[in-house]
């Protein structure tokens, strides 16, 4: 699915690593980039960025093709995160059963105020990663994140019907 492989300077399997531990725990690029080099791999933490940023969109797509689907009853939860030191609003919704349906960041808060304990999960996430920059960057990110997190809530058709771990499923993403 990723067509750039050849221009690659470090293996697939690398970067998709270092992306996957970026967006499924709450570390900084920084902690990525420490974590990576006591293993022998020396890689600066903005060119984990820049494969985050390539990579997730791609990996989104493919994962919104294969995703299970969701129960028809569904509520919207909302939070906000600071992008380049502004509020930006981030919207999920989620069905009955707890599984995300969707997501939306906005520039503009148009939705009521969202649960307390939706805005604690979603900062304990982001906090770690220093915020964002851009509002673009956090776009990318955050589907990223939310990816991961409804891989690891099975929302993902396996091939085979067999489950594969988490991390298994999304470097599945790639093939």
């Amino acid at each position: 699915m990723l067509d750039f492989r050849k221009s690659l300077h470090y293996p697939l399997e690398v970067m998709l690593t270092f992306v996957r531990w970026y967006v499924a725990y709450p570390l900084s690029l920084r902690h990525v980039e420490e974590m990576m080099q006591e293993r022998g791999v020396f890689v600066d933490h903005t060119t984990v960025h820049r494969w985050a940023i390539k990579i997730l969109p791609v990996l989104a797509a493919v994962f919104r093709r294969r995703k299970r689907p969701v129960g028809l009853s569904w509520r919207m939860d909302e939070t906000y995160i600071k992008v380049s030191g502004q509020w930006k609003y981030l919207y999920r919704a989620v069905d009955r059963a707890g599984d995300a349906v969707d997501f939306l960041l906005t520039a503009k808060r148009d939705m009521s105020a969202a649960r307390r304990f939706l805005e604690r999960a979603i900062k304990r996430v982001t906090r770690p990663m220093l915020g964002f920059k851009s509002f673009w960057s956090a776009r990318i990110t955050i589907a990223g994140i939310e990816t991961m997190h409804m891989i690891r809530k099975g929302q993902l058709d396996c091939p085979g019907g067999q489950p594969a771990s988490a991390a298994n499923q999304f470097y599945s993403l790639a093939a």
